[in-house]
């Protein structure tokens, strides 16, 4: 079963996104709102949802970086704000700008879980895929 890790400060939000997450079959394994929680979260994911700016500030592209690096984690960002990674971040997807409709969010956690599978998929349309795509989905 794919487990999916909600990296989200806002607890409405969070609890929104790990619905959409169970009504596609996959495991929500918890929520993060902040680095250390997201850490110690990230042995049990697959999957990662995480935000820019969460309780411990701008953090968001810094977890990102060591769910994928350390963990082999795949990272999509959801943010109100995707010019603030428009560069990308090495060994992430993509980013997907909020608000986000659940439909749309199911497709692109289908498309992560493809990624992580190593498998192809086509990316939902408004999800911003980096240009330096992670290394264990090449």
């Amino acid at each position: 079963m794919c487990k999916v890790l909600v990296v989200e400060d806002e607890i409405f939000v969070a609890i929104e996104i790990e619905h959409v997450v169970e009504e596609l079959g996959y495991s929500a394994i918890g929520i993060a709102a902040d680095h250390r929680t997201a850490m110690d979260l990230a042995p049990d994911a697959d999957i990662a949802l995480v935000d820019l700016n969460l309780r411990d500030g701008a953090t968001g592209p810094e977890i990102g970086r060591a769910l994928a690096d350390k963990h082999g984690i795949t990272v999509l960002f959801m943010t109100a704000n995707p010019s603030q990674i428009s560069e990308g971040v090495p060994g992430t997807l993509g980013v997907l700008s909020k608000p986000v409709a659940d439909d749309e969010l199911k497709q692109a956690i289908h498309y992560a879980r493809a990624c992580h599978n190593k498998a192809v998929a086509v990316p939902p349309k408004r999800l911003q895929l980096f240009a330096l795509q992670p290394s264990h989905i090449n």
